[in-house]
Formats: C-alpha cells, structure tokens, sequence
C-alpha cells in the first residue's frame, strides 16, 4: 500500500512541479507584457515587477495545474489497466484516489496563502513600481506619441528636449461632470511627481488656463492634478486575512454612525416641520454616503470566504478530475485535461462569478461564493461512487 501511496504521489508532483513553472513562466510573461502596454513600463521597472507578479500568477497556476497533474498521471494509469490489476488483486481504488486527495488538500491551503499573498502584497508592489517609474513612463509616451492619456487628464506636446515640455497642452476632467474639463496650454512645462502626495506637478511658464467658468494667465506657476495611478490601500479586495476582521470592525462602527447621525437630523427636521430638508441634495448626499459604505461593508464580509473558495477549488478539482481521467481511460493527457477542464469551466466559473457577485451586493450571504465548490464536491462524490462500485 506504501509503495502505491508513493508512487501516486511521486507522479502527480513530477508532472505538478513541470507543468507549474510552464504556465507560471507563461502568466507571468502575459502579466508583465500586459503591464508594458497599459501602463507604458520599461524594462528596468519590469524587472522590479517580477517577484510581485510571482504569487499573482502562481494563484491562477496552481488550480489548472493540479486538474492537469491529476488528468496526466490518472489518464495514464487507467489506460494501462492498473485500476483493473488492482482490483484483480482485491485492492479498493481509493488507495489511489485518496493519495490524491490529501495533496489537493494541502495544496488547497497552500493556494489560499497564495492568494492572499497575491492581493496584499503582489498587486500593492506592482503598483509602488508603477508609481515610482510614473515619471519615465510619462516622458516615454510623450517622447514616442507625443501624448499621454489617463482617464481624468489628457497631455499632447509638440516635442520633448530633456525633461523640457515644449507648447504643451494639458485637459483636465474635475471630478464635477457639470464643470466640463480645465485647459491649459504653455510655452513649455516640466512634470514631476510628487510621491507624498500621489500627484503630478506641472511646472507651467507664460501659459493660459481656460475653463467653463474659470481663465486665468500663467507666468511661472504649478499645476498639480490626482495621479493617474492610485493606492491600493484601502480597498477591500486588498486587505491581508489577518487584517479584514478589525476592518469589518471598524466599518460597522462608521455605519451605525452614518444612520445615527441622518436618523437624528430627519426626526428633528420632522419635529419642526421642515419637510424640505429631507429632500434636499445634501440629505440625499448622506444616503448615498450610507450606501457606499454598505457596498463596502459587503465586499470586506465576502472577501474571506472569496479567498478560501478560490484556493479550495484544487481540491474540489480533483474530486471531478480522477474519476472523469479514469472513466477516459486514454493516455494522450491534453484529451483528458479538455474533457475535465471543459465541464468545470462551464459549471464551476460561472457559479463562483454569481455567487461573488450576488454576496458583494448583499443580495447573497457571503457563503455563497462556495456555490461553485459545492456543485462540483456533489459532482465529484458522485463521481467517485460509481468509480468504487465499477
């Protein structure tokens, strides 16, 4: 029994082991490619970016990777009739399935820490690197396009000598819709960023501002805007495990402030009878306020159970993966790995996106993100039944 324990196991982590780096080497690849193109990075930064990128392409590796392992190695040894000689010999075929299973489990665990890792500390140095090079990437567009376009401001230039801008023109987007945009134009500028403050000084000189209730004129002045690029901090998609529960915390704490405050002032504005406050723009302000921060409140209760589901889907993989990879009994491996990946995409992706998306809006408790996970665990136990009693 232990040498068919290690034998199961040695051949799911060889074939595991290869195929992980392939595909981690391949996202890691996409990821960066991706981040040269949207963002503009060079070469320097991209090499900076690598060990952030590293966990973010290992948690989309290591499910795929696990189900290819478990086809591979399963395909194979079905093909080879090694079911059939083990139960000639009278030898349950759990003794090759559970093998299996205990290193899903572990590696289950293992991709929730990935996961976690992913969000809290990849995406946030991938951003710090972005965010420091915003200056080269800046003058790298303007050089090669003359222009550098962000969702809230637009800059052309007529041409670039050193760090000097020359005949920019820059279109700013205020966070006011209603204001329309700010222009202004110069003879030349000079751009830098300020990392304390997140945001991009213009050093303008002899330019002109223009706006839909704003002009002014330009002699030697600074033009400092938001950066196109923002902190992660803050977002509840990007809090480590270990810090979501103090912050579930603290945002119950500004709800029940919010709802005090706005019960308080709508039952004396009702006492009085000023019944036009409670329709005034900044009452609606507040419960819009209010709403924004349950929407919050939401995303931080179901990003926990979202980290687990996600990491628990190799095992809940490899539930459906050894029985189907028997069932094919062929040993051409990417037949087998298609006709297991196919059904899981199809069943699986579909439910974890409605129930994350459904738990995020409160529609849902938060538990619901493992609808996924139970489909296919119900699917797998069937699975694995009916292999025992064939």
């Amino acid at each position: 029994m232990q040498r068919i324990t290690r034998y199961v196991v040695f051949e799911l982590l060889r074939v595991f082991v290869v195929a992980l780096a392939a595909l981690t080497l391949l996202l890691l690849l996409g990821v960066l490619g991706q981040e040269a193109i949207r963002q503009g990075v060079g070469p320097a930064p991209l090499l900076q970016m690598i060990p952030y990128v590293v966990p973010i392409a290992l948690r989309f590796a290591v499910p795929a990777t696990v189900l290819f392992a478990v086809c591979s190695v399963f395909g194979r040894i079905s093909s080879d009739n090694e079911v059939i000689a083990l139960k000639s010999l009278g030898i349950s075929p759990w003794t090759l399935v559970w093998p299996a299973l205990v290193l899903a489990f572990l590696l289950s665990l293992l991709t929730v820490a990935i996961n976690d890792v992913a969000v809290s500390w990849g995406k946030r140095g991938v951003q710090r690197v972005v965010l420091q090079s915003v200056e080269q990437i800046a003058y790298g567009m303007l050089r090669t396009g003359r222009s550098y376009r962000r969702q809230r401001f637009s800059i052309s230039v007529r041409r670039v000598d050193g760090r000097r801008l020359i005949q920019p023109t820059l279109v700013f987007h205020t966070a006011e819709e209603s204001t329309g945009p700010i222009t202004f134009t110069a003879d030349e500028a000079e751009l830098r960023f300020d990392r304390d403050r997140n945001t991009l000084r213009f050093h303008m000189v002899n330019g002109e501002l223009e706006g839909e209730n704003v002009t002014g004129i330009l002699r030697d002045e600074i033009v400092e805007i938001p950066s196109p690029l923002t902190d992660l901090s803050g977002r509840p998609g990007d809090y480590p495990l270990r810090e979501i529960p103090g912050q579930m915390q603290l945002q119950q704490q500004v709800m029940e402030r919010l709802e005090q405050e706005l019960a308080i002032d709508a039952a004396f504005a009702m006492t009085v009878g000023d019944f036009a406050t409670l329709q005034s723009p900044e009452m609606e302000q507040r419960r819009v306020r209010i709403k924004t921060e349950t929407a919050r409140w939401y995303r931080l209760q179901t990003e926990p159970w979202r980290r687990w589901a996600n990491g628990f889907s190799c095992f809940f993989f490899v539930m459906v993966g050894v029985p189907l990879a028997t069932r094919f009994r062929t040993a051409d491996f990417w037949a087998t790995f298609a006709g297991c990946f196919l059904p899981i995409l199809a069943v699986y992706y579909p439910l974890l996106m409605y129930g994350t998306d459904r738990a995020k809006c409160g529609q849902l408790p938060p538990y619901s993100v493992w609808l996924g996970n139970a489909v296919l665990c119900v699917i797998g136990m069937l699975l694995l039944l009916s292999m025992r009693r064939r």
